[in-house]
């Protein structure tokens, strides 16, 4: 039974092996060469595995020599010319088989990054896939979104996705637009006020004038703004890129001076045999996917090494507000009850009424009296007032729960002003104002903590971009330690005031559809993922599984720890391979005993590189500030909690 259930997994992970490999046949070209060239050594021809495995070497040799003649006349350079060179050079001294292995590392590598591309494009593209496809027409026919046209008028259903642009016909309704714009509290919106394609209906079947087609839509072009992103951003340029040049321009230095001087041109290729490039194809890629794997662990996912160099160097961070910041849901920090009443009996009846309503805000205030242990009566003949609250009767009174409008409807009283930064339940019992509930989207309590620990990993500037409002962002932005709030945002000027930021490079961190642009758009994006929208997600670079903004502090530190082990190790093997040439240009290093000794020289570059997988000291230090500054802000705000 055990093996049953194990097999369909097996065979997934198998199907889809395979799958990579036929669509790299250089790939599974190089390895099935090496595995023809092996049985031919084991059947006594070693000259036919040489022959076989030059040959293949020399091809790829020339293909990857003809993408680099393009890339060169691009402007563009870099580890292409130090493989080409040393599958050259190895070839021509016979240590063919040191030429296979740079071949499948060199293959191996490109068929990596073209299935990251490939992969990263087919998510981007998926968005499309996932915006409303259907619409109901008011009189009841539901036909594809693409064929309404402006001035249809559509039945949108409690908790539909609003399909198109309009405008509200009647009514009000409650919509909840945080995957568009970053507002967590719902919007009210009155007859003849604009409403968006991706927001969320609330509980009530509201009916629009669609305003837009489908394509022209506010969803589509937040879409089409982050493909749009994504395709301009700069192309990044690897790290072994950047030492590839001066190292093979060395290497071919100091052979060609060896030639020279000894006037024997086996001395040219006994240098260029020390002089293979694997310090470099092989000690970053160690060490990246060792802190890859390290930040995994600590529920970061870093997509690409890219990603890891750009945190090494961030210099400004961006975050949007809403579920970054702060948790992207209401929560009660205030009960307020009127004439001096009994606050747990204000949360109590509130509690009561609002179990019937499927609102954000009445989520909330129930799970404020489930959490401070208030015991909830029952309510009967509940009855839901559309975008305005709940009446019911509760212990032999009438209460009322919800907006302003509704309860001074009940109570001909004029409502009191939310706090700063907050939103307001209020109450009535038998047409007497009894209170209020002040609801806020509190700031996670790692935030400012998390603010702080970028500073000093060596971020410069910090600044919040969000789609709310100016009151409510520099309320939470002031609880963070941040002084520089761009609010009132449309997705465009997210995007527009990161590539205008410096210095550079430029973080972004984000949750919803509206920051999948600006994601795209930044230098590192990261998406905060474990509630976020999977828009979010497949534009950023980097995505957080945990809801802990903390581990943002801490990819930054895997970055930087990572770079500085991938710079050693390279640094380690060029050292070693230098040394090695000045032997050989002396003539103290045949060609077969430098092939053995460039082996170790690998060897140590890799030991040094899975130090990657270990965090240093720094690291771990911050790393316990973080988790006592937390448990610190959790600790105050559950005081403050209680006291309310």
């Amino acid at each position: 039974m055990l093996y049953k259930t194990r097999e369909p997994a097996y065979e997934r992970v198998m199907g889809r092996f395979w799958r990579a490999l036929l669509d790299h046949p250089v790939v599974l070209a190089t390895l099935a060469t090496g595995l023809v060239g092996g049985a031919l050594h084991l059947v006594g021809q070693p000259f036919a595995a040489r022959v076989l495995v030059s040959a293949f070497a020399v091809l790829v040799a020339l293909q990857q020599a003809r993408g680099m003649v393009e890339d060169l006349r691009s402007g563009s350079y870099g580890i292409d010319l130090l493989a080409v060179t040393a599958i050259g050079s190895t070839v021509a001294v016979g240590e063919y088989w040191a030429a296979l292995v740079v071949c499948l590392m060199l293959t191996g590598g490109e068929a990596l990054e073209e299935l990251a591309e490939r992969r990263a494009r087919r998510e981007l593209t998926s968005l499309l896939e996932r915006a409303p496809r259907r619409a109901h027409l008011a009189s009841g026919e539901e036909v594809d979104v693409e064929t309404v046209e402006v001035g249809d008028h559509l039945l949108v259903r409690p908790f539909e996705t609003v399909p198109v642009d309009g405008v509200l016909v009647a009514g009000t309704a409650s919509l909840d637009e945080s995957s568009l714009t970053g507002e967590s509290l719902p919007v009210h919106v009155e007859a003849g006020e604009a409403v968006l394609s991706g927001a969320v209906n609330g509980g009530a079947a509201i009916e629009v004038r669609a305003t837009a087609r489908a394509a022209d839509s506010q969803y589509q072009r937040i879409v089409r703004l982050a493909v749009q992103a994504q395709e301009s951003k700069a192309p990044f340029v690897r790290l072994a890129d950047r030492v590839a040049v001066p190292f093979t321009l060395l290497a071919l230095g100091i052979a060609g001076a060896a030639w020279a001087l000894s006037a024997d041109p086996t001395r040219f290729a006994e240098v260029l045999v020390v002089a293979t490039p694997c310090p470099l194809i092989i000690a970053a890629p160690v060490a990246f996917l060792g802190g890859m794997s390290r930040a995994a662990r600590g529920g970061v996912i870093v997509k690409h090494s890219g990603a890891l160099e750009q945190l090494a160097r961030v210099r400004t961070a961006a975050l949007d507000k809403t579920g970054t910041l702060t948790f992207g849901t209401p929560r009660v920090t205030g009960v307020h009850p009127a004439d001096g009443a009994d606050p747990e009996h204000l949360l109590a009846l509130a509690a009561a009424v609002e179990r019937f309503s499927t609102h954000p805000l009445a989520r909330a205030i129930v799970e404020r009296a489930v959490a401070d242990g208030v015991p909830v009566p029952d309510a009967f003949d509940a009855a839901e007032v559309p975008a305005r609250g709940v009446r019911a009767q509760v212990d032999g009174v009438e209460v009322a729960v919800g907006s302003a409008r509704l309860v001074e409807e009940v109570t001909g009283r004029a409502a009191p002003v939310p706090p700063n930064g907050a939103s307001v339940v209020h109450v009535a019992v038998d047409g007497r104002y009894a209170g209020h509930l002040a609801l806020t989207d509190v700031p996670r309590p790692e935030a400012r903590a998390t603010i702080d620990a970028l500073r000093r990993a060596g971020v410069r500037s910090v600044m919040v971009l969000t789609g709310d409002g100016a009151r409510v962002a520099r309320h939470v932005a002031a609880q963070v330690g941040i002084d520089d709030v761009r609010a009132d945002l449309l997705p465009q000027d997210k995007v527009d005031a990161v590539r205008a930021a410096r210095p550079r490079p430029v973080l972004m961190v984000g949750d919803g559809v509206n920051d999948a642009p600006v994601l795209a758009a930044a230098d590192v994006g990261v998406a905060m993922g474990a509630r976020g929208s999977s828009a979010a997600s497949e534009s950023a670079d980097v995505v957080i599984l945990v809801e802990d903004l903390s581990r943002l502090a801490r990819a930054v530190h895997v970055g930087r720890r990572t770079m500085r082990v991938a710079w050693q190790s390279i640094s380690i093997g060029v050292a070693m391979s230098v040394g090695l040439m000045l032997v050989a240009a002396a003539g103290f290093l045949p060609a077969i005993v430098g092939a053995w000794m460039q082996e170790v020289v690998d060897l140590a570059c890799i030991g040094w590189a899975l130090l990657a997988l270990r965090p240093g000291r720094a690291e771990l230090s911050e790393a316990q500030r973080l988790a006592g500054e937390r448990e610190r802000a959790v600790a105050e705000a559950r005081a403050l909690a209680s006291r309310s």
